[in-house]
């Protein structure tokens, strides 16, 4: 792990490969810290050519946090833009796209593919159509346009986003983990119990921070759809989704493939909010084949 200094904060990131390799520049979700990436997939790609780097999104594990600006109030900033009106957040997506960018100039790298899941896959949108001169390729995995009208996830997932544990000790905010994983994950391919109370302990000990959660969704309520600017993004794009994704349904990602000109879309049943162990081999192949044919 290493921290730089990027678009006014400090970005902790990880990077494994051969720095002479094209860069590809993993993003994440909301919430969610950089070890939400599989190492299988993270060292996977580096196997297969690319210099790949993985970091915690501002408010999110060990990159600066902004709990100065205090506690969101999420669903008072959606009835507020329902309403037609601004909501006040610390930041934007468009500012967290600019922190991928920023991670960039700090690592000396001109240009990377952007390969974004969930929110993540809304920064590298944003990423693609703004910075095109920094993309070489965007793939955005199970992520939506924000389109008003596209279906939402199943009312249990979505609930999810805001419970909070059954206390503070380290054993309820494990178990809190443990039933989202099972909530949002992938009915086709289940985690075994042993291995999802290791992949959850292993976040929660690094740093368990879900205020910095609440500002993120702020910003992608605040920050409204991205229909219009995805019809100008002129990189390759693969938009990749879980046929039975229960927090952002695949309708989403086919929407990101039909507004962005020459887009790729490839859907899997069974595949969920996640990445399954048993799905890395193929994500890995599909991603370093389109990166590789990206020009």
């Amino acid at each position: 792990m290493a921290r730089v200094k990027a678009n006014g904060i400090e970005i902790e990131y990880e990077a494994t490969g051969n720095k002479s390799d094209p860069a590809l520049l993993l993003v994440m979700g909301l919430g969610a810290q950089l070890t939400i990436w599989p190492d299988s997939l993270f060292q996977g790609l580096a196997q297969r050519g690319f210099y790949v780097i993985r970091y915690d999104n501002r408010d999110t594990g060990l990159s600066t946090d902004f709990g100065k600006w205090g506690v969101a109030d999420v669903p008072a900033a959606i009835q507020k833009v329902m309403r037609g009106e601004k909501a006040a957040t610390p930041y934007y997506l468009n500012d967290m796209a600019a922190d991928a960018v920023g991670l960039l100039d700090a690592l000396g790298i001109e240009r990377a593919h952007m390969v974004g899941a969930s929110m993540g896959g809304m920064i590298v949108q944003i990423v693609a159509a703004l910075y095109p001169q920094r993309t070489r390729s965007m793939v955005s995995i199970y992520s939506t346009s924000g389109r008003p009208g596209l279906p939402q996830g199943k009312p249990e997932a979505l609930a999810m986003l805001g419970s909070q544990p059954d206390g503070t000790s380290r054993e309820a905010r494990v178990l809190h983990g443990m039933k989202l994983r099972h909530t949002i994950g992938s009915p086709a391919y289940p985690m075994p119990e042993a291995e999802l109370r290791t992949f959850v302990e292993k976040n929660v000990d690094r740093r368990y921070y879900p205020e910095g959660a609440g500002r993120q969704y702020l910003s992608i309520v605040a920050s409204g759809d991205r229909v219009e600017l995805l019809k100008t993004v002129k990189v390759p794009t693969l938009v990749l989704h879980g046929e039975d994704d229960p927090l952002l349904p695949v309708e989403g990602g086919r929407d990101v493939a039909k507004l962005v000109p020459g887009a790729e879309i490839q859907t899997y049943p069974g595949w969920g909010h996640d990445f399954p162990k048993e799905l890395i081999p193929t994500l890995v192949d599909r991603i370093a084949g389109f990166c590789k044919a990206a020009k």
